[in-house]
């Protein structure tokens, strides 16, 4: 019973870790088939290429995930919601470029990754040392501050509860939407 009690009060946020995961794996797919077969991602204008290409199937795929699985809208303005989540995806795109460049190129967290790494008995140094502040940034600063800020403007500005647009499903419990 108390199963039950926590996932129906988690299970909107646990359904869109869940759609996130997935969608996370869904760009990484893109971005591998483009980087492999189409474009040289040494060149900058190619990464971007890559990394926009990897975004827009992103936005594609999440958002009738979300709309249906986590939110479970019934909106029948359909494409409005659209354009609120692409937007609201555009702008964390924004933040996580902004997060990536500010740590990793102008206050590089490259000291404490390092003294991180020893901890865990690694020796970084050089080109390791650099690969290792990315992905620290990557992972445990933009990846988490994104995820926050696409859940926000998702519940609060997209997929609103009781605002007179379509049915209110705040309160159905798990089954009774799907």
């Amino acid at each position: 019973m108390e199963k039950k009690s926590f996932l129906g009060k988690y299970r909107e946020i646990i359904v869109y870790l869940i759609v996130g995961v997935l969608t996370t794996i869904f760009c990484w797919i893109i971005a591998w088939i483009f980087e492999h077969f189409v474009f040289d991602p040494t060149i900058p204008v190619q990464n971007f290429i890559i990394n926009s290409l990897s975004w827009v199937g992103g936005v594609l795929f999440a958002f009738p995930l979300n709309r249906k699985w986590v939110f479970r809208s019934t909106n029948p303005k359909v494409m409005h919601e659209f354009i609120g989540f692409a937007g609201s995806r555009l702008s964390t795109w924004a933040l996580d470029i902004l997060i990536m460049w500010l740590f990793v190129n102008v206050w590089s967290l490259n000291n404490f990754v390092q003294k991180l790494g020893s901890l865990a008995g690694m020796e970084l140094s050089g080109e390791k040392l650099d690969s290792a502040n990315y992905w620290f940034v990557k992972i445990c600063i933009s990846a988490v501050l994104v995820t926050i800020a696409n859940y926000v403007f998702s519940k609060v500005f997209i997929f609103k509860k009781g605002s007179g647009k379509g049915k209110d499903t705040s309160e159905v419990k798990d089954g009774e939407n799907d």
